[in-house]
């Protein structure tokens, strides 16, 4: 396990900005390896969407926000529309096209965000609303990683229920034992996790799968229901009543997103094996047995999963099921770790500790800060809200918000980085938003039930985004007002007979190439004093994930001993600058012992003031920011006993 701290990539005297680039791509390196990767990923990202069976048909014919009666001609519609959610939203949709949009091997809505967010072509303002509506799409996620491991344990547990009723006061306290517990789990790292949850997955699917078989055997014409008219004439017989009851239906795709935002993790290629040879079949074969059993007995709608198996099996699989739902809350956990590591790199989060659990797979990420944040907002959501039945209300609408924006975004890169025409585009894109916007509508009337709490959720974290994003934007055009060219300044310096050359290496951090760092002319203004050796580093955080090694360093002589290093790096690398300057090339420049290096670094103090910039709330909230982001020394891996730190002030 190796440790860094993400670092800020626009800031005016952080080392790292971003700039479009370029990368390497995730593969696994043998068919042990794929398959490996194809059991972690069962373990980690489908088990969100792998656990829905316990509550969505439930909540389909049982919900507070819409009446529909349970018949045969609504069981097989509200199956048949199961259906093809799950082959429109999560096949076709992000299997076989959104996740063709990885910014090299990296997923996500803000991984599309920063696919788009690079292209220069003159639409500033149209380029800039795309990039905030894929922003608030990442915000809308950290609601949804919230709610997911509550509505999921709760689920689980409330099985209890039909088993012990007198154990029903026991359910909140035994959920929130068991919340601690996953993330307690955590700085294990997702490779860690998948091992075991893997296997366990796996006996999962495949015990939902012979549920629904043995139930589907009472009812084999079930499948009939395979047919998308019985989906139509579900709206025909039931109009607003079943547009509304989308809501609830919606719950079968929760996880989509999640699975999109953890490819990272674990590849395309594995995600897209374990959906179609085991979860796709597992999950359709327990709606379906779920539906054949409610035409058998109406009453099992009280909770049609745990009624699948007789009374002898109800505790094994229980425990199995809550088993499930730990697991389950893990791609929303994962998701969340990779989207904050790449708001962090992209200039959008300040620097916050991010632990790399896995020396192979460089998606594979802790984030303290966010795991227990997580886990404080599932504990209140569980002790708030109390059954799966009253959470069902706060979830989907970020979810269904996330998927439509994405399909939105994704309709540039598929023209822009893809190849697609527009008019195919249009038709694919349009397609998939028509049944987002459809999901979408359906749950707006869940706002004042608990709907409110994810919007809440994105609009603070939105905020934190686009204050850091703007603040930092700030404070870069400030000092930048007297900043002269790094040529212009070294020709300058070198002709100053009056400073002293002293022996060794210094290294100045700076975010902009070819301007002169504010560290270097402090230094030479107040000591009157230039080193041997002057490197002058730019780490650049590009638009894109990894960069090769070999493609990392650009050097610059501006003569008199003085160079411009630009080292490139991905927003999923690790940005060691010691390791960066042991490179031969940069060894060249006459660097004989790094031990001996003197790092300089520029730390703004920000001062709030009435200027024009930020209103004054946002300035005081992007000044606490500042204070509290971890040290740029630490995230470069830099010894601190070499390193010296300039401040400027810096007033907004």
């Amino acid at each position: 396990m190796t440790e860094t701290e993400a670092a800020p990539a626009a800031g005016s005297g952080d080392p790292a900005a971003p700039a479009p680039g370029h990368g390497s791509g995730h593969r696994p390196a043998s068919r042990a390896a794929f398959a490996a990767l194809a059991l972690g990923a069962l373990g980690v990202v489908f088990g969100d969407i792998g656990t829905s069976p316990l509550y969505a048909m439930r909540e389909t014919f049982d919900s507070p926000h819409h009446v529909i009666p349970l018949n045969e001609t609504n069981v097989f519609g509200v199956l048949s529309l199961v259906t093809w959610a799950l082959i429109i939203v999560i096949s076709i949709k992000y299997l076989m096209f959104v996740m063709r949009a990885d910014n090299r091997g990296e997923g996500g809505i803000l991984a599309l965000t920063a696919l788009i967010g690079h292209k220069r072509d003159g639409v500033v303002n149209v380029r800039w609303v795309l990039v905030l509506i894929g922003l608030f799409g990442t915000a809308l996620l950290y609601g949804d990683g919230m709610i997911t491991p509550a509505i999921s344990v709760l689920s689980a547990v409330e099985g209890t229920r039909l088993a012990a009723p007198e154990m029903d006061r026991w359910i909140v306290p035994i959920a929130v034992v068991i919340l601690i517990g996953l993330f307690a789990v955590q700085p294990r790292g997702t490779g860690k996790i998948g091992r075991v949850f893997g296997p366990i997955m796996v006996v999962w699917f495949a015990t939902l799968a012979v549920l629904g078989v043995v139930n589907m055997l009472k009812h084999p014409g079930i499948l009939a229901a395979l047919n998308p008219g019985h989906g139509i004439q579900f709206f025909l017989e039931n109009g607003t009543q079943g547009l509304l009851a989308l809501g609830a239906v919606v719950l079968v795709v929760t996880g989509g997103e999640a699975l999109y935002a953890d490819m990272g993790h674990f590849g395309r290629g594995p995600i897209r094996a374990a959906w179609f040879v085991m979860v796709f079949p597992a999950l359709l074969l327990n709606y379906f047995g779920q539906g054949a059993l409610l035409l058998d007995d109406p009453s099992a709608i009280e909770n049609p999963f745990y009624k699948l198996v007789p009374e002898w099996g109800l505790y094994p699989l229980l425990i199995l099921a809550t088993v499930a739902t730990v697991i389950a809350s893990q791609a929303l956990i994962s998701g969340a770790f990779s989207l904050t590591m790449q708001a962090v790199q992209l200039g959008y989060s300040p620097r916050v500790k991010i632990t790399h659990t896995s020396d192979k797979e460089a998606g594979q990420i802790y984030v303290g800060a966010i795991n227990w944040a997580l886990m404080i907002a599932c504990i209140g959501l569980v002790v708030g809200f109390r059954s799966s039945t009253n959470l069902a209300s706060a979830y989907g609408l970020a979810v269904t918000a996330t998927m439509g924006i994405t399909s939105v975004l994704f309709y540039i890169v598929a023209r822009e980085r893809l190849g697609m025409s527009k008019p195919v585009a249009l038709l694919l894109c349009g397609g998939f938003l028509v049944v987002d916007v459809g999901f979408l509508v359906a749950n707006i009337p869940k706002i004042p039930d608990g709907g409110w709490f994810p919007l809440v959720i994105a609009a603070l974290v939105f905020t934190v985004l686009t204050t850091w994003a703007t603040g930092r934007h700030l404070v870069r055009d400030h000092i930048g007002r007297d900043r002269a060219p790094l040529r212009e300044y070294s020709h300058a310096v070198q002709q100053d007979t009056t400073l002293d050359r002293v022996p060794g290496t210094a290294v100045y951090l700076f975010s902009t190439p070819a301007l002169t760092p504010p560290a270097l002319r402090l230094n030479v203004k107040h000591n009157r004093i230039l080193h041997e050796h002057v490197v002058v580093l730019a780490v650049v955080t590009e638009g894109v994930s990894h960069i090769p090694a070999n493609e990392r360093v650009e050097i610059v002589d501006h003569d008199g001993g003085i160079w411009q290093v630009i080292g490139h790096f991905g927003y999923l690398d690790e940005q060691n600058v010691p390791e960066l300057l042991a490179d031969p090339a940069i060894a060249e420049l006459g660097i004989a012992d790094l031990d001996q290096v003197t790092y300089f670094l520029g730390r703004e103090t920000v001062r709030v003031t009435d200027r024009e910039g930020m209103v004054i709330w946002r300035e005081h909230l992007f000044a606490f920011m500042a204070r509290n982001s971890t040290p740029a020394a630490n995230y470069f891996s830099l010894p601190t006993r070499q390193v010296i730190e300039l401040g400027v002030r810096v007033d907004l």
